[in-house]
């Protein structure tokens, strides 16, 4: 059996570490049996035909500008059941004047009261996710990602705020996604709001979320090959009881 093919795009805004994210992505991925490429340039999303033939994208760029027809190419190969999953600003503050981009992803940052640093908690949902199963709620020191979200994705995890002050802490507490998953087409979905810096990623319980979320989204174009052939027979099996 072939092995799974990943590419990993990182660049943008460097104080989130992009090169040195992309290199643990890279490891584990590897690790995982992938075949994995790694560019530095948005132009790997260039051609359409070859995202498609992928399994899995992984994007670790952040407050970039991409052209309408690279962000179509990745959509499309999404919507054709290749999977796309990434973490904090490098997969939803990507690229803040594309709301298809946003669409597709699931979300879009607006703020982190409190900047880098803050103690918080991320309380991992009681769902039958898999992606989930057996991780306890832990600690974090870090950014608080406060983001706009797709009403359409399913919460894997989430944490409390307010816990900095600001502007926002005189509404009601709520509890902002962290971890979740949607579809686009037949293509799998996954991001996590953990990774403000390298070692961030690095940090046990961040790390294998992120690995499950790889794993999950890069099964969503066998899983739709899959339901297609089945159909397929089912409607065969119609068509010979007539």
């Amino acid at each position: 059996m072939l092995p799974k093919k990943a590419l990993i795009v990182w660049g943008g805004w460097l104080g989130h570490e992009p090169q040195e994210v992309a290199e643990i992505f890279r490891k584990l991925l590897t690790e995982e049996g992938f075949d994995v490429e790694v560019s530095n340039t948005l132009e790997a999303f260039a051609d359409g035909d070859q995202l498609k033939g992928l399994d899995l994208i992984v994007p670790v760029w952040t407050m970039g500008e991409i052209s309408q027809a690279l962000v179509d190419n990745v959509s499309a190969a999404v919507q054709s059941g290749v999977g796309i999953a990434g973490c904090h600003g490098g997969m939803c503050d990507s690229f803040r004047n594309n709301v298809d981009w946003q669409f597709m992803t699931g979300g879009q940052w607006v703020a982190h009261p409190g900047n880098d640093g803050v103690e918080y908690t991320v309380h991992i949902k009681n769902c039958s996710s898999p992606l989930v199963e057996g991780i306890q709620d832990f600690q974090v020191s870090s950014e608080q990602y406060y983001m706009h979200v797709d009403p359409a994705v399913e919460v894997l995890a989430t944490t409390r705020f307010p816990q900095a002050a600001g502007p926002h802490s005189l509404n009601r507490a709520v509890d902002m996604p962290v971890v979740w998953t949607k579809r686009w087409g037949v293509g799998r979905v996954f991001y996590n709001s953990l990774g403000h810096h390298a070692d961030i990623v690095d940090q046990a319980e961040v790390k294998e979320i992120m690995r499950r979320g790889f794993l999950w989204a890069s099964e969503g174009k066998e899983a739709a090959q899959s339901s297609s052939s089945d159909l397929a027979t089912q409607n065969n099996d119609i068509a010979n009881r007539v």
